[in-house]
């Protein structure tokens, strides 16, 4: 069979052919792809013409295309189904791929023809774009002296191949880390649907006759909140913290240090004193200082607010409190206090209504947006499912893929990524994947989710929209190619409506009964809205600051032990909280070791948050979810990428600066 991969996909907006597509294309389409390209950019270095625009900038733009259709396709099955054989190849392409970064970014010749152009005439677009590619050539090292250069391309090889092997182990790790229960009696507590959700996990791994508790990827698992077995509750968190950190061949502590030196080497040789300020130096903060002023100042209330709650929680408890023990008695204060029942709530939150009638008839309202599934077309795994949307005039937007159940292959989490990006020069429409890890239930049962995978379903899919509705001439700037403190804020914006009056009552109706969330129900969710915020304030920024404190280090600072590490980091930054774990450790913190696209930048969610805070009383103050506002949110946000500065976007849409009050408002730290 002829490689797919080799050709543009003849599927609707380009789809890559999953039905086709066998593991041994990977590598051969990877190899192509990268020889193809290292052609189009010495035909660029070579030209001899003047550099202008066309022959280097757009030259460049439209360069690489098999080597990124390979790469989309492939990274996608890495993360959403990453059997042994693509992790196999993971293994072996990973490199080449860092290595083929660095032959592009590091090419001073390539470089000098974009500081070469002239950029006075060009549209705002163009002009930004000339200047993006140079932040890129400085930023990667491209003015570095031969042995510089040198010297950098094994550091990015040898951290490349950390990530991926610290991604591999926690990947293992979160499956080795579920809870084999042969004794029914102790998931008292445990919904009937979770139970056979769990028999089914057991049978899937060779336990007959046992029901088999899989894990999400935070340290909090959903199942600590109704587990009645204090015994069975405190089994499942010390598996959680003790992934990645434990001897055996998912212990990720060695590559933790080794990472940490190797950044720390990398920084100092591009000229900063830390990994920390390298990774700051292309975002919307202005510096690492004033992200770690403003985490500083939320710091002290959250903590003060969680110590409030440990208190109240103990009173209810009656004994000493565990950290084991929180989340199952903060969901008994939500159900006596806030007439609020986390389990009770979940007949009203079935998968199909949340994405049909919440998630795309919100789009739908607010941007005019049409959803009409194809299950003909071939996703990667059968428990993908493919739509088609249409925009308000009619025409076809692009392809969304939705993949909502956990599986041993899938790496722990919710994401979105792209296997198309929209791109006017190259007449591309867009292609965007939603990845969450909700339990699969047993044939025939319906997938009940709880409000927190509610929310991340509305969550992950304005990502989606962040990529659907992008709207630029060029690939760099296409949809979520923006600052990590940026790309978090449109979907937390989509968070609104997962209560709002209007889309709430559209989906949210009992599995067996049809009768819709009451409005009592919804009134005691927004009065117990400000209950455990203290509990997810400080748990996320002790996963933020322990990500900072890791790429603060300097060149040459030794960390010692890791996890004597991360206690003097917390116990530092006066977040050592011990019934509130960071959200993230050391051993399975993969937004900052596997790949490291967040590394030095968890922080960024809650900078995003300041932007979204503010949109959303922008929304309630604007009339909420009409068209009107979609349009503007659309037309100055959705729609620009990075296209220009984001928060000239920002300014653009809310017509001022952000104003931080809604932020500590909605999180009780005014």
């Amino acid at each position: 069979m002829a490689n797919p991969l080799l050709t543009r996909s003849t599927l609707p907006y380009a789809l890559p052919p999953f039905a086709e597509i066998r593991d041994e294309h990977y590598p051969e389409a990877v190899d192509a792809g990268i020889a193809s390209h290292l052609r189009e950019i010495d035909a660029i270095v070579e030209s001899p013409e003047a550099p202008d625009f066309e022959n280097t900038v757009e030259a460049i733009e439209r360069s690489g295309a098999l080597l990124n259709r390979a790469v989309a396709a492939f990274m996608t099955m890495v993360s959403s189904h990453g059997t042994d054989s693509i992790r196999t190849l993971e293994t072996q392409l990973t490199p080449k791929l860092s290595a083929h970064q660095d032959a592009i970014l590091l090419n001073r010749r390539l470089r000098d023809r974009f500081a070469a152009i002239d950029a006075s005439g060009l549209d705002a677009e163009a002009a930004r774009l000339v200047d993006e590619w140079l932040n890129d050539f400085r930023r990667a090292g491209a003015d570095l002296d031969d042995k510089g250069q040198r010297r950098l391309r094994e550091l990015n090889a040898e951290l490349s191949r950390l990530g991926t092997e610290y991604g591999q182990r926690v990947a293992k790790a979160i499956n080795d880390a579920a809870v084999l229960v042969t004794d029914e009696a102790e998931l008292a507590g445990l919904p009937a649907d979770d139970r056979a959700s769990a028999a089914q996990a057991a049978r899937a791994a060779g336990h007959e006759g046992g029901w088999l508790l899989t894990f999400v990827q935070p340290t909090g698992q959903p199942v600590l909140a109704v587990l009645e077995n204090r015994d069975l509750r405190r089994r499942v968190f010390e598996r959680s913290v003790a992934r990645g950190s434990s001897e055996g061949d998912t212990d990720a502590r060695g590559l933790v240090l080794d990472m940490a030196r190797l950044r720390a080497e990398k920084a100092s040789l591009l000229g900063y004193e830390t990994f920390a300020d390298l990774a700051v130096d292309d975002q919307t903060a202005p510096s690492a200082d004033a992200v770690r002023s403003m985490l500083a100042r939320l710091a002290p209330a959250a903590v003060r607010n969680a110590e409030a709650e440990a208190q109240a929680l103990a009173e209810v408890a009656g004994q000493d409190l565990e950290p084991w023990d929180w989340a199952f008695y903060s969901a008994m204060v939500r159900r006596t206090k806030y007439a609020v029942d986390e389990k009770a709530l979940r007949q009203y939150f079935e998968l199909d209504r949340v994405l049909e009638d919440g998630v795309f008839f919100a789009a739908g309202q607010l941007y005019g947006l049409r959803f009409e599934e194809r299950p003909h077309l071939p996703g990667y795994h059968e428990d993908v499912r493919v739509w088609e949307i249409f925009d308000a005039d009619g025409s076809g937007l692009g392809l969304f893929l939705g993949d909502y159940f956990a599986r041993p292959t899938k790496r722990g989490g919710a994401w979105m990524n792209s296997l198309v990006e929209q791109s006017r020069l190259l007449g591309e429409r867009p292609v965007v994947v939603n990845n969450l890890n909700v339990p699969k239930p047993a044939p025939g049962e319906p997938a009940l989710l709880t409000l927190d995978e509610a929310r991340t379903a509305f969550h992950e899919f304005g990502h989606a929209l962040h990529g659907l509705l992008s709207d630029v001439e060029y690939p760099k700037f296409s949809g979520t190619n923006v600052p990590r403190d940026f790309v978090e804020y449109p979907s937390q914006v989509n968070e609104m409506w997962l209560l709002w009056p209007d889309v709430v009552a559209n989906y949210a109706r009992h599995v067996e009964t049809g009768e819709p969330l009451s409005q009592e129900q919804i009134d005691a969710l927004d009065a117990a809205k400000l209950w455990g915020e203290g509990f997810a304030t400080t748990e996320y920024l002790g996963a933020s600051l322990l990500d900072l404190a890791w790429h603060s280090l300097a060149a040459g600072d030794e960390p010692g032990d890791p996890l004597d590490f991360e206690a003097r980091a917390l116990k530092d930054a006066e977040v050592a909280v011990a019934l509130v774990p960071p959200r993230y450790r050391t051993g399975y913190f993969q937004h900052i070791f596997a790949g490291g696209w967040y590394a030095a930048g968890y922080w960024s969610y809650i900078w995003s948050e300041v932007l979204d805070a503010d949109t959303v009383e922008w929304f309630k103050e604007n009339g909420g979810l009409t068209r009107e506002n979609g349009d503007v949110f659309r037309a100055q946000l959705l729609s620009r990428g990075f296209s220009r500065d984001p928060l000239e976007s920002f300014r653009a849409f809310r017509g001022r600066e952000a104003d931080v009050a809604p932020l500590l408002a909605r999180r009780g730290l005014g």
